[in-house]
């Protein structure tokens, strides 16, 4: 993707964020735009860092590890996102590499990231992923599992950041990310990571403070 390509994408979609946030009067900067680059190599992640974005998310500890050490070494200032499901053993790999985990689910997991904090000495915050729609196809914990989970999370130090979502695809947004707001206020808890390439407008507009966008940044893949 052209350098200037990547600006132009960049610039349509902090204008959109700025636009949904003026709607909810929000202030702009109150939304983290985490750029989505989960199967792409770094020749397509460049020009998106050359374009000023420093916020990247990735699916996968094994893909990250392949390429952002070297992406790292070259730009200060990144700052990685896992957005993706985390197995239990790679907790420890996890926690080294990322800055924030936006998938902590069940309570195994709960453990596996408290010994890999403790060993490693870092506290990446963490976002609890809700199974908002019930589906079980998806991760994330049901909604009545909740109390419980952040209960164990905050028993074990973890620091819990807010709360994350996939709202069910093909169905209007805006009623999951709301009741993900409102468990959020319930719990007592600020960040909402919600809004992803198609709908991020409608997340920001209900209170999102982290967005994770892919196809919109980077194009759609093969």
């Amino acid at each position: 993707m052209p350098i200037d390509d990547a600006s132009q994408r960049l610039t349509d979609i902090r204008s959109a964020i700025a636009r949904a946030a003026a709607l909810a009067s929000r202030k702009p900067e109150a939304v983290t735009l985490i750029a989505v680059s989960k199967m792409h190599d770094a020749d397509a992640i460049h020009p998106l860092i050359a374009a000023g974005q420093r916020v990247f998310g990735e699916n996968r500890v094994q893909e990250a590890a392949a390429k952002w050490p070297e992406l790292r070494e070259t730009t200060s200032g990144i700052a990685l996102h896992l957005v993706g499901q985390l197995q239990s053993n790679k907790a420890d790999e996890a926690v080294t590499l990322f800055d924030a985990i936006h998938s902590l689910d069940r309570p195994s997991l709960v453990t596996a990231l408290a010994h890999a904090m403790d060993k490693a000495g870092k506290r990446p915050p963490c976002f609890v992923q809700v199974n908002i729609g019930g589906e079980p196809q998806k991760g994330g914990c049901i909604v009545e599992a909740l109390p419980g989970l952040l209960a164990e999370a905050r028993a074990a130090d973890l620091p819990i950041a807010g709360l994350m979502c996939v709202p069910p695809a093909d169905l209007e947004p805006a009623p999951y990310f709301a009741l993900l707001a409102k468990l959020a206020r319930d719990h007592g808890l600020d960040g909402l990571s919600m809004g992803m390439s198609g709908d991020y407008e409608t997340a920001v507009t209900i209170g999102a403070t982290h967005v994770r966008i892919g196809t919109a940044l980077f194009g759609a893949r093969g």
